[in-house]
């Protein structure tokens, strides 16, 4: 019996939902009530985990959001978003400990290689900086004494006196795929997460993880984050997919793209020739779907058919070693209801 995987889906908390992309809606625009009412969604449609983003110019404050998100919510794990450029990693710590108690142990933290607003550092010594944060902050959390004498932080100090439930550092989420990203990833994380592929790039990524965490005598986890579309027919899915696009214009597609803090990082330069390469109707490969990726940076393919197709994707998956998916769709709170009455009580699944 193969173990349960997670099944997380999506709080748009950085200005990320649409009814037609690339066109605004106020209604679907980010805020407390909006991003709220997506989490309770996902809750009472039976998802495991939440991912909450973070990005500094776009929509609202991820570590604000989970705090009062933790109190509303019962079951639910919270996948927060942590931009590391932005914080003080004794604080930083602090926090997720105040949040994993309110929330009663269901505290997950997303690491990202960010920048500090306003200023850039180049790839190399800001995943560096990165690895020593995601250090300083297991050593914290796990409730140990840090002497830390890095390139970035020196510190000799100990830990915040609360504590997370568990009395350990929750996992670590992190991705990326440069050679800067795939060494911070091996000596640092918990959960590796990559973006949609071909079958047979997933699989080279999860063979070259694998063989740089064991450098460092460490094992790995592997996470997904693709969109969804699922409908009765694999017709009615394609149909619904060309909807979501009927909208938007190249130009358009364009600006939103370059828009994006992220946009010249290696993992979006895959997602650009991922949907480039696609065959003329925008799939990559069986089920999975481009046309994404031409309105937003970032994860740009959904997998997209009927409950049985979209289980089967998901399901080959797993059997390459993907432990976690993180699911969304447009709109968001739809989408995870369709998603948690089709697909997701035919999976075995269970929070990591």
């Amino acid at each position: 019996m193969s173990t349960p995987c997670e099944i997380a889906w999506f709080s748009a908390l950085c200005d990320d939902d649409y009814e037609f992309l690339g066109q605004p809606d106020p209604r679907l625009q980010s805020s407390w009530e909006h991003c709220r009412d997506i989490v309770m969604q996902a809750e009472t449609g039976g998802f495991d985990n939440i991912l909450l983003p973070s990005g500094y110019a776009l929509g609202i404050d991820t570590t604000a959001f989970a705090a009062a998100i933790a109190t509303l919510t019962r079951r639910i794990h919270l996948l927060m978003a942590t931009r590391i450029g932005e914080a003080w990693p004794p604080q930083l710590a602090r926090q997720i400990a105040t949040i994993d108690r309110i929330s009663g142990g269901r505290l997950k933290i997303n690491i990202i290689s960010s920048d500090m607003p306003g200023e850039t550092l180049a790839s190399a010594p800001r995943y560096r900086r990165t690895v020593e944060a995601m250090e300083i902050l297991k050593t914290m959390l796990n409730g140990e004494h840090l002497n830390h004498q890095g390139e970035f932080w020196k510190l000799d100090i100990d830990p915040p006196r609360v504590g997370t439930v568990s009395g350990k550092a929750p996992p670590l989420y992190f991705g990326g795929l440069s050679p800067d990203a795939r060494d911070a990833a091996a000596r640092a994380c918990d959960v590796f997460l990559m973006w949609p592929d071909k079958k047979e790039n997933v699989a080279a990524i999860i063979a070259d993880m694998k063989e740089r965490a064991a450098t460092y005598g460490r094992e790995l986890k592997f996470g997904y984050r693709a969109h969804v579309i699922v409908r009765e027919t694999e017709a009615e899915a394609r149909t619904y997919a060309d909807r979501l696009l009927s909208k938007l214009d190249a130009q358009q597609g364009a600006e939103i793209r370059a828009k994006s803090l992220d946009s010249t990082s290696v993992g979006v330069a895959a997602q650009a020739a991922l949907r480039e390469n696609a065959a003329d109707d925008g799939y990559a490969e069986e089920n999975l779907w481009t046309g994404v990726g031409r309105a937003r940076s970032g994860c740009g393919a959904a997998i997209v058919g009927d409950p049985d197709q979209v289980r089967a994707k998901l399901e080959m998956y797993r059997e390459m070693g993907i432990d976690a998916f993180i699911l969304s769709g447009y709109p968001h709170a739809a989408e995870a209801d369709l998603f948690a009455r089709h697909v997701l009580p035919n999976i075995d699944h269970a929070p990591l």
